[in-house]
């Protein structure tokens, strides 16, 4: 790992998903892989509250086997299946036992172009490589495999290289889902054309 990169404090994560998520714009989400190294930047995050709080969220019903990770502590990486095509990839925040996280809504290619062109060869352009939760997870090589991993120390890590989050992000609704669409929980960086929408 490159030096300028430092790990997220606990104590940032241990924090409601709708404090957490505007601090994660700017991060860089790095993936190391046999194949090689890639790192992206967050662009667009969206919260998702806790059981029994938020409808649009899988943990609202409580811990199942399927979710079992939001419920455990934060800092890692929580992966779900959608669709029956897409995997999507969720920072487990606040406190164990509260079933909260932020998904991973859009990436800037940060590095290792290369790789995640290969990995989404129907991508027209760059701008196209990790715009969106599914295309994102495709571009990073993020699976199925990946649910639980420790975003501090594993494969896949959220890291802060010291650009830190934009001033005045642009907050909306949540989209992508069919309830509780009303709250603004969706954070993107103002201006920035590497968003999903």
């Amino acid at each position: 790992m490159n030096d300028e990169f430092s790990v997220l404090p606990r104590d940032l994560l241990e924090r409601s998903a709708v404090e957490v998520a505007p601090l994660l714009l700017g991060c860089v989400v790095v993936h190391d892989s046999p194949e090689g190294w890639v790192a992206v930047r967050l662009t667009e995050v969206e919260a998702y509250a806790g059981e029994g709080e938020d409808p649009g969220s899988h943990a609202h019903r409580g811990e199942t086997a399927r979710n079992a990770v939001m419920f455990g502590p934060p800092g890692h990486l929580y992966v779900y299946f959608t669709y029956g095509m897409h995997w999507c990839a969720n920072v487990v925040c606040g406190k164990e036992g509260e079933g909260v996280g932020v998904l991973l809504r859009a990436l800037e290619p940060v590095a290792g172009l290369e790789l995640m062109r290969a990995s989404r060869p129907k991508a027209r352009t760059d701008r196209d490589l990790c715009r969106g939760p599914g295309r994102l997870s495709q571009a990073m090589g993020i699976s199925g495999e990946d649910d639980g991993d420790d975003l501090r120390r594993g494969r896949i890590r959220v890291l802060d290289d010291g650009v830190g989050p934009p001033g005045a992000p642009h907050v909306g609704p949540r989209i992508g889902i069919s309830v509780a669409t009303h709250e603004p929980w969706r954070w993107r960086v103002a201006r920035n054309r590497f968003v999903s929408c």
